[in-house]
């Protein structure tokens, strides 16, 4: 057994079927459907199980996933250990919540690529749940998600702070009658429902609709629209208020504050890139506007 038949072998773990993993691993699916049967011969045991609707994994199958997630990190590590400069290099795959991708990181990449041009950069971006498993998973080197992150093998610095808002179509002030239309928030996972639940609960209004939407765009047009209403960070939404097509409500105190954390593993071995990364954010003291 090789890392290399890890490697595949966790991609279709991952993915949930041959195509998709060799379409992440940039194989032809017939050298990943070969390596996966003989896998499956040399341990004696199938591995997943196949179906119409892909594959899933067997209970031995789950087993060597452990140990497979386990072994590449440590030899993903092994090579970060020996590639560490002062200047840092080489690749740093970041995810980042998509209000914080659209107002604030394109310039703080922007900023951090010109001091070092060496690092490839990859930003992902999605929920703070997904985020911070793909960050546990190893997948990402950090994410910046809401915090805080209560998970003991999670480290992080405070990026900065934002203010929850409601916002609604232009005109109507009657909160009332903005609570009583649809809830517009992002996938199940949206960090603000819990926070909206609370608020709506507090205000007597235990009935809503919620509807879901993939981008923070189709979120504004929706508003925009008269379709309901929504809570975002008011960075978020700055540009669209300006322009007049929304308004924008303060929350009680109590629900306004978000915070944005940059978390990473505290185990893993950091690359010269990621350690430029977080001294970088330490240094500047990466606050509110401040920060970027």
């Amino acid at each position: 057994m090789e890392s290399s038949d890890l490697k595949i072998f966790q991609a279709v773990a991952r993915e949930g079927s041959i195509t998709k993993a060799a379409q992440v691993l940039n194989y032809v699916q017939s050298n990943v459907t070969f390596r996966i049967q003989q896998l499956e011969a040399q341990l004696n045991v199938p591995l997943f199980r196949r179906s119409n609707r892909g594959m899933t994994l067997t209970p031995a199958g789950e087993n060597l996933l452990g140990y497979a997630d386990t072994i590449l990190t440590l030899l993903d590590e092994a090579v970060k250990s020996t590639q560490y400069s002062d200047h840092p290099t080489g690749p740093l795959r970041l995810g980042s919540i998509e209000t914080a991708a659209v107002t604030h990181l394109t310039s703080l990449l922007a900023e951090y690529h010109s001091q070092y041009p060496d690092v490839q950069l990859s930003l992902l971006t999605g929920g703070t749940h997904d985020l911070v498993q793909k960050v546990l998973n190893y997948e990402l080197d950090g994410a910046f998600v809401y915090g805080p992150v209560d998970d003991p093998h999670i480290d992080h610095v405070a990026a900065y702070e934002e203010e929850l808002v409601l916002i609604s179509e232009p005109g109507n002030k009657n909160m009332g009658e903005l609570l009583a239309k649809p809830m517009l928030f992002f996938d199940v996972g949206c960090t603000h429902r819990a926070r909206a639940e609370s608020f709506l609960s507090e205000t007597g209004i235990n009935a809503y609709q919620i509807m879901e939407f993939g981008t923070l765009e189709v979120i504004l047009g929706g508003v925009a629209s008269g379709l309901g209403v929504s809570m975002l960070p008011q960075s978020s939404i700055a540009k669209a208020e300006e322009t007049g097509s929304i308004a924008s409500h303060r929350l009680p105190e109590k629900y306004r504050k978000l915070e944005v954390w940059f978390v990473h593993r505290r185990d893993s071995v950091c690359s010269s890139a990621l350690s430029g990364l977080l001294h970088w954010m330490k240094r500047d003291a990466i606050l509110n506007e401040d920060l970027i």
